[in-house]
């Protein structure tokens, strides 16, 4: 082989390297639409109220602070998890409560500490808001975060 790459060479490298990794990229595409919608998102208990918890966290921008499953800020806790944390995974009414009960006794003011916003929602959002991270607490996340803390 010369040292020197002539036009052809260099067109066959071009079109080879792009066909092989268009394949590659269809390939994954595909792999990661069947793998989703078979195996990470519980679609049966996906109800109006874990909607309605999603736009409760849409609308106050929580994921500026938080991640959720690995996405997000990391300024705060990671809030995948957190039901199962709490140990309140099982029972939706306490995880309402527990959720209620954390958030208002957030904004202490201690300086040096970092501080949660107060909201104003009502029972119905934190009911809303707890079924949705109870929600995300039941997806297959291949063991993410890999500690409990996120």
């Amino acid at each position: 082989m010369s040292e020197v790459m002539t036009k052809s060479m260099a067109r066959n490298v071009f079109y080879g390297g792009s066909l092989f990794f268009i394949l590659i990229f269809i390939g994954l595409t595909a792999h990661s639409h069947l793998y989703a919608v078979n195996v990470s998102t519980d679609r049966e208990t996906l109800n109006d109220s874990v909607a309605a918890g999603k736009h409760v966290w849409e609308r106050h921008g929580c994921i500026n602070c938080h991640t959720l499953l690995g996405e997000g800020a990391y300024f705060a806790p990671e809030l995948g998890n957190v039901m199962r944390r709490w140990a309140v995974q099982d029972d939706p009414e306490a995880a309402a409560d527990m959720l209620k009960a954390w958030m208002e006794a957030m904004p202490t003011g201690i300086e040096g500490r970092r501080q949660m916003p107060y909201f104003g929602l009502t029972d119905e959002e934190y009911r809303e808001l707890s079924d949705f991270l109870l929600w995300s607490g039941t997806i297959n996340t291949l063991n993410w975060p890999p500690n409990d803390a996120g």
